[in-house]
């Protein structure tokens, strides 16, 4: 009966996607504890309730498309607080530029190292490679080098919610305290989700991270073929 009505509702995807988000959002902010990240949790109770009512993933997937189609809008608009922060950013451009090419080059080296550890096949090495770039150049990455596509969208969001929730803790052991290198360790780690993060410390957090998850996928779309060669 629930299938019924759900098939009859064009948009009840979309309306699961927001309340689990924001349920998960009103759980983060009543805890105040990283691990209960609101993107987390949304993605627990979407598989929790899909599983629960047996609802394929490929209905709820065609119905919360709408949601997908604002992803590009979105980090289109993270360019307002790099606009906005620019002079700034360009101060520090040398160590701006070191701190995204080391993250991007470590990035890369631990998925090759993990590669080679586990003795993985070059689909498996493709599909982890774009793993902290954000989904729409990851994924194109991924296709294009014979990765499995399905699976670097997942690994991905995972990266990029460990790096949401886990970034503030680290910054705060390694007393990383100056915004701009905040914005950088977010935004080449964690890609869009990290950057998310780094726009609710400060502004120019967010601008750092919008410029570096911009430069770090540039730099692992020109950096790809050289180390898919390896393999």
């Amino acid at each position: 009966m629930l299938n019924d009505f759900l098939s009859g509702s064009a948009a009840w995807g979309v309306l699961l996607t927001l309340a689990a988000f924001a349920l998960g959002a009103l759980i983060n902010r009543i805890t105040g504890k990283a691990i209960f990240n609101p993107l987390l949790l949304g993605s627990i109770f979407v598989i929790i309730f899909l599983s629960v009512c047996k609802i394929p993933y490929a209905d709820y997937k065609a119905s919360a498309a709408p949601v997908n189609y604002l992803l590009l809008p979105a980090t289109v608009a993270l360019a307002i607080p790099l606009y906005e922060k620019w002079d700034l950013l360009r101060e520090n451009a040398a160590a701006i530029i070191a701190g995204i090419s080391v993250g991007t080059l470590v990035s890369l080296g631990s998925a090759l190292a993990l590669a080679l550890a586990l003795d993985l096949t070059k689909e498996q090495y493709a599909t982890l490679l774009p793993k902290s770039v954000t989904t729409a150049i990851g994924v194109s990455l991924s296709e294009l080098f014979g990765g499995m596509a399905g699976v670097t969208t997942a690994v991905i969001i995972v990266t990029g919610i460990g790096g949401n929730m886990l970034g503030p803790v680290l910054c705060k052991l390694f007393k990383i305290q100056d915004p701009v290198a905040q914005g950088v360790a977010f935004g080449t780690a964690a890609h869009v989700i990290g950057t998310a993060k780094a726009n609710e410390l400060s502004q120019l957090t967010g601008a750092a991270s919008s410029l570096s998850l911009v430069v770090a996928g540039l730099l692992t779309a020109v950096l790809m073929p050289i180390l898919t060669h390896i393999m």
